[in-house]
């Protein structure tokens, strides 16, 4: 009988990656192709900050083409979604450990209702997308003289 050592951490590993193979498959209709849940395989890191005339929301897609990218507004829901491609080994190249995620990504916010959705605007650069929500002219605070008598 052959003594095997046992390594918990490897243990711990195959059952994390089996979680997230679960949790990224899609229940599908018995019989059918069309998936009952429709579940992003990654989700990009979001910074959502404030100044007095807009909101800039930050979402971090690296590797990610321009044109794989669509931000849309609809019923007041901000919508970034996308796809980030996986490399496919190529002759000459093996991959030894894959740790990033690929696939679709979709990420939902609430418009806040002071934001003039006629001018949002969307920048991608350095693999960033930054959106820019600007505030309505009668959201924007004023300030008001009182004279003291």
């Amino acid at each position: 009988m052959n003594l095997v050592k046992w390594d918990p951490w490897k243990e711990l590993e195959e059952v994390s990656n089996r979680l997230n193979s679960v949790f990224r498959r899609s229940p599908e209709l018995p019989g059918s192709t069309q998936s009952l849940l429709k579940m992003a395989d990654w989700t990009p890191s979001v910074d959502i900050s404030e100044t007095d005339t807009a909101y800039l929301i930050k979402a971090e897609i690296p590797e990610v083409k321009k044109e794989d990218v669509q931000v849309s507004i609809k019923d007041g829901m901000l919508t970034i979604q996308g796809e980030r491609k996986q490399e496919k080994e190529e002759k000459g190249k093996r991959f030894h450990r894959i740790e990033r995620s690929y696939g679709s990504f979709s990420r939902s916010f609430q418009v806040p209702a002071d934001v003039d959705e006629n001018t949002v605007k969307a920048e991608f650069k350095d693999g960033m997308i930054n959106v820019t929500l600007p505030k309505s002219e009668k959201a924007k605070s004023k300030e008001i003289n009182v004279t003291v008598s």
